[in-house]
């Protein structure tokens, strides 16, 4: 009896380290896609660092339907799906800073293809200078051929190693890096190429600079900088300002005729 019990712990001891090895050669569980915070040395912000300010809010496009389209001065239009323009071009990844000009800013890391990769094999009509993005919501913008080729500017579709989320412009958002960021459009629907580079988009013709440049102003002495605000939010801080001087005049009034 002694005998086979001991036969059986030592089948026991002989067995567990086969048993434990199966158990961690089972396939891992596939957890979904985690931001990460750091890129080679650099830190990063978070994704949820951005303030929504698109003209509609945020847009929900449903990928089986979606199309990118390439239009405009090229020798043949073309349309992607979202698997095509990943799947069918070189992607990149680069950490850019977008800065808004309502003052605050956010260091991500970038994964995407270039615009130039998109818009080249359509054939570039040699009079093409501008490119004019469309978005689902019908905002639009535009920056110069050459800016967008020699930078190698890129639509993005990962941000911090995830899928862009719908917030951030999903399926893909244009990194307009040194420029600011109501040039970083975002749910970009069609890629025009053009001759007019006198267009404006939709913050460009209320006002904001079309070249949208981060360089500081060119003045002797940068304290004495007066930003350009457009004309739509400088009248209504106009009326404002007036409206508090009258209502604080009148109670100065109210209160000296009171003492009197």
């Amino acid at each position: 009896m002694l005998t086979f019990l001991i036969c059986g712990i030592f089948l026991l001891a002989i067995n567990a380290p086969i048993a434990t090895l199966y158990a961690t050669e089972t396939e891992p569980t596939d957890l979904g896609e985690v931001e990460i915070r750091e890129y080679e040395g650099e830190d990063l912000s978070s994704i949820n660092a951005f303030r929504e300010n698109s003209i509609k809010g945020p847009q929900y496009i449903d990928i089986e339907t979606y199309r990118l389209n390439i239009t405009g001065l090229v020798n043949n239009d073309s349309l992607y799906t979202y698997d095509e323009v990943i799947s069918d071009h070189q992607s990149y990844k680069k950490v850019v800073t977008l800065h808004c000009v309502e003052g605050w800013s956010a260091k991500i890391l970038w994964e995407g293809v270039t615009v130039k990769d998109l818009i080249e094999p359509a054939g570039i009509d040699p009079n093409a200078n501008t490119v004019i993005f469309h978005a689902y919501d019908g905002y639009t913008t535009s920056l110069p051929l050459d800016y967008i080729i020699d930078n190698n500017i890129m639509i993005a579709y990962k941000m911090n190693n995830v899928t862009l989320p719908p917030e951030r412009g999903y399926p893909f958002e244009l990194v307009a890096e040194s420029k600011w960021g109501y040039k970083w459009i975002k749910w970009i629907t069609t890629i025009e190429l053009s001759d007019n580079d006198e267009y404006r988009g939709f913050w460009e013709s209320r006002g904001w600079p079309n070249d949208a440049d981060l360089n500081p102003p060119p003045v002797d002495n940068p304290d004495n900088w007066i930003p350009e605000f457009p004309s739509w939010i400088i009248l209504p801080l106009f009326l404002v300002a007036t409206l508090f001087v009258v209502a604080f005049t009148k109670r100065v009034f109210k209160q000296s005729e009171q003492l009197n």
